[in-house]
């Protein structure tokens, strides 16, 4: 079973109340919901939270809800805890991580599982490549001359479901898919989310489509 998470908990430092505040007039988890309820190769997904009004606004959108302790709630608790403790409940394959902070999707999801199914690879990232790096650290030239790498970004995470139970985030088969900018972006702060609400604008008045 591919299996899908949302990972939405109530505690957010840089925008209180972050999986509820509204995007485009929709709380930011429900375009997560959106994305994998347009999915054709997800056989099951739902969202993970401690807050009763994510799971009441998750499950008024359609989506499936399973409730974590508090204690996995916390701003110490990883993403990585959250999935251990859910695959102690439910037995899947495959896992897809899919994090509210990345609302722009397009058709990522799909052509992510077809990834990591046509490769063999036990964990998967989306991301861009980046030739960002610290002041002084390069000579000054050309940002085209510099060495690109892989970042992740965020939008896509994909386990061999053994991978997450040995309580690794990354496996021994390790892959990575770049994807279109407009899915890239992540909102942590004030700043990502009115940038990020520019983008949608775009996306939904002018029909530019993030695939």
């Amino acid at each position: 079973m591919i299996l899908g998470i949302i990972p939405a908990r109530g505690g957010s430092k840089g925008i209180p109340r972050k999986n509820l505040c509204l995007l485009h007039g929709k709380p930011l988890v429900v375009w997560s919901i959106e994305s994998a309820k347009k999915s054709k190769l997800l056989d099951r997904f739902f969202v993970s939270t401690d807050d009763d009004e994510i799971a009441d606004v998750s499950r008024k959108v359609g989506s499936e809800v399973l409730l974590r302790p508090v204690e996995l709630a916390g701003d110490d608790t990883t993403t990585l805890e959250v999935m251990e403790y859910h695959l102690k409940h439910i037995e899947a394959d495959t896992v897809v991580l899919l994090q509210p902070t990345s609302p722009i999707r397009g058709r990522v999801i799909d052509t992510a599982i077809q990834r990591f199914k046509s490769t063999g690879c036990d964990t998967l990232a989306t991301g861009y490549m980046s030739t960002h790096v610290a002041w002084g650290a390069v000579e000054h030239g050309p940002r085209q001359k510099q060495k690109a790498y892989f970042h992740d970004d965020g939008c896509v995470y994909i386990f061999d479901s053994k991978v997450i139970k040995s309580g690794r985030w990354i496996g021994d088969k390790p892959c990575s898919l770049v994807i279109p900018t407009i899915c890239n972006m992540e909102i942590d702060t004030l700043t990502d989310f009115w940038v990020v609400e520019g983008i949608l604008w775009n996306i939904l008045s002018r029909g530019v489509d993030g695939r």
